[in-house]
């Protein structure tokens, strides 16, 4: 696609190696039956929304197992949840042998609890995003400061000496007005991309949403998913939001979850490991695409959008993504939360993992004042963090002091 290599393909080969099945699940088009291609020669391919292979699987999925116990590949796998049973005994009927099977799945929460409870040992699961900054700028695999990061000992200035770039400043705001999804890539014209999002939410609602909650109203729904526009960076307010929709509040958090749960929204919760300072439990939450919310918010170039309200919310998501989805994509175990104190005092992002506890804070301005970073430092300082970072749009990194520095957005 394009000539772009997918950043979660060497996770695939890897995951193939280590586990009797792989789940790629992710947002609808975002590239997921593209990587299904990538397999090798002898690989059977299943497209589950395709009538004629439901058919086949559907009918007895024990016996096709039984007929194809290795390299098939399953695409859409959420519409068929008697698969899941039928895939553990398939695999349990020989366990050690690696790289049996693989699955892809898209807006379905039900899939994420199927293969949790069905398959718990037995799959590898890569999530998948749209394109990202590292994929566009075809720089995947290359050095990297969030590969650099993983080595545990690698002291601030180790982490970004000698860093490059991956494209100049220009094409990264191109790529954050854009979003991720190869559609748009594929036809960037203006009046496409406004055509390809309407399309794309109709069918999201129509397809995906009807079939897997039958009972909702979609009507409300589709208010809900026009108001994320303006809730993406936010502190998420559930009693607003169910009073602008006209609905209960636990109806107003289903909705919420199934933004999350279908990879349209990314709820992030609060960190709330400081027990000292009284710090804000809600969640705040983000629209996942970049290019998804400037059309919703009806932004038309990529000038509207430097003076729009919503500029410095969508520009830190785009952020947050873009370090979630890297890390995803190296198969890097992690958490991720956000802080904030009832005095203000706040941090963009927390990520947790085998590298340590850090703490980023995302700006669009070149230069960054000092007295901005003072959250940050009482953070890192208080929380013992290992680092704290600032993503912004300076020419070069910058170590602000021992903890401290600060990386531009192109070195991501």
């Amino acid at each position: 696609m394009l000539g772009m290599d997918r950043a979660a393909s060497g996770l695939l080969r890897d995951y193939l190696r280590t586990f009797p099945c792989v789940a790629l699940l992710g947002v609808r088009q975002c590239g997921k039956t593209t990587l299904l291609g990538t397999l090798p020669a002898g690989w059977k391919r299943i497209d589950l929304a395709r009538r004629a292979d439901h058919a086949i699987v559907a009918r007895d999925p024990d016996t096709f197992f039984r007929l194809n116990p290795r390299q098939v590949a399953i695409d859409e796998a959420q519409v068929l949840p008697d698969l899941f049973p039928a895939l553990r005994v398939a695999i349990d009927a020989n366990r050690q042998e690696k790289g049996r099977f693989v699955i892809t799945g898209s807006s379905s929460p039900a899939m994420l609890r199927s293969v949790s409870e069905s398959l718990a040992g037995r799959v590898g699961i890569i999530e998948m995003a749209p394109f990202s900054w590292e994929e566009v700028t075809k720089t995947v695999g290359r050095d990297s400061f969030l590969r650099r990061l993983q080595q545990g000992k690698a002291r601030p200035a180790e982490l970004i000496d000698g860093l490059q770039p991956r494209g100049r400043i220009a094409r990264a705001h191109d790529f954050w007005f854009r979003g991720g999804f190869p559609e748009p890539w594929l036809n960037p014209g203006d009046v496409f991309r406004t055509r390809w999002v309407e399309q794309y939410i109709q069918t999201y609602l129509s397809r995906d949403i009807k079939q897997l909650f039958p009972g909702l109203d979609d009507v409300r729904f589709r208010r809900f998913l026009e108001m994320l526009g303006g809730l993406s960076g936010r502190i998420l307010n559930y009693a607003d939001v169910a009073r602008a929709l006209g609905v209960s509040q636990p109806t107003a958090r289903d909705y919420f979850a199934i933004a999350h749960g279908t990879f349209v929204w990314r709820s992030v919760p609060a960190y709330t490991r400081d027990a000292v300072k009284r710090v804000v439990k809600h969640p705040r939450g983000y629209l996942r695409d970049s290019g998804l919310l400037h059309a919703l918010l009806r932004i038309p170039d990529a000038d509207a959008l430097l003076s729009h309200p919503q500029m410095g919310a969508s520009w830190e998501g785009m952020v947050v993504e873009e370090i979630l989805r890297q890390l995803a994509a190296l198969g890097v175990g992690h958490d991720y939360s956000y802080y904030r104190t009832g005095a203000g005092a706040e941090v963009d992002l927390i990520v947790e993992g085998t590298f340590g506890r850090v703490a980023i804070e995302v700006r669009h301005t070149s230069a960054v004042d000092s007295r901005d970073l003072r959250g940050l430092r009482d953070f890192v300082t208080g929380q013992k963090a290992r680092l704290g970072i600032v993503v912004n749009n300076d020419t070069v990194a910058r170590q602000y002091d021992d903890k401290l520095i600060g990386l531009p957005f192109t070195l991501l």
